[in-house]
């Protein structure tokens, strides 16, 4: 039975759900994960990703629609726009400069992240950062341009981080949260 356990974090107070044993059978996701092909698409995500096969979300749709409605507001509909697997085993030295800054997963209005942990070991969890030119601590759409011509000034100010993954406070960016994986998390 999935648990459920909500906080809100950083000044701008945005809701994180942490749930606990989210998947009715997360070793049938091993077992399926391991039969697809990880190809990296694209300069951001610093991996390989698959599609999710449908009865993933088949076998969580209840408990995120709940958890949408009761932790983040949402009306009557949900969808989902994309499931993917993930492996993020870039090394840190080959990172380009979108993967060594904390990621905004899109700018659109209602956009919620899920990340599930299937791993047993601890590769590192998830961390949330301010911008500290601007304050920002969410990216919308309203806030997309500006966030980007701070980071720019950033930039030039403070030079590029240095190659591998962020893990704390930099002088751009501050750690506001970070949680840590667990299996089926």
């Amino acid at each position: 039975m999935p648990r459920i356990c909500v906080e809100r974090i950083g000044d701008e107070a945005e809701p994180v759900a942490v749930i606990e044993d989210f998947h009715p059978d997360p070793e049938a996701l091993i077992n399926e994960a391991e039969t697809v092909v990880l190809t990296p698409r694209g300069d951001l995500y610093p991996g390989g990703r698959a599609p999710v096969s449908p009865a993933y979300f088949q076998a969580v749709g209840p408990i995120l629609a709940r958890v949408v409605a009761d932790v983040f507001g949402a009306g009557e509909r949900m969808s989902v726009t994309r499931g993917l697997w993930s492996l993020a085993d870039a090394r840190p030295g080959t990172l380009g400069l979108a993967q060594r800054i904390p990621h905004v997963d899109g700018v659109e209005d209602g956009l919620i992240a899920v990340v599930h942990y299937l791993s047993r070991r601890d590769h590192g969890g998830t961390a949330f950062y301010r911008h500290r030119s601007t304050g920002f601590e969410t990216i919308d759409g309203s806030r997309h341009r500006r966030y980007l011509n701070s980071l720019k000034s950033d930039f030039s100010r403070y030079g590029e981080p240095a190659p591998g993954y962020i893990s704390g406070d930099t002088d751009i960016f501050a750690r506001t949260a970070r949680f840590d994986p667990a299996f089926n998390r």
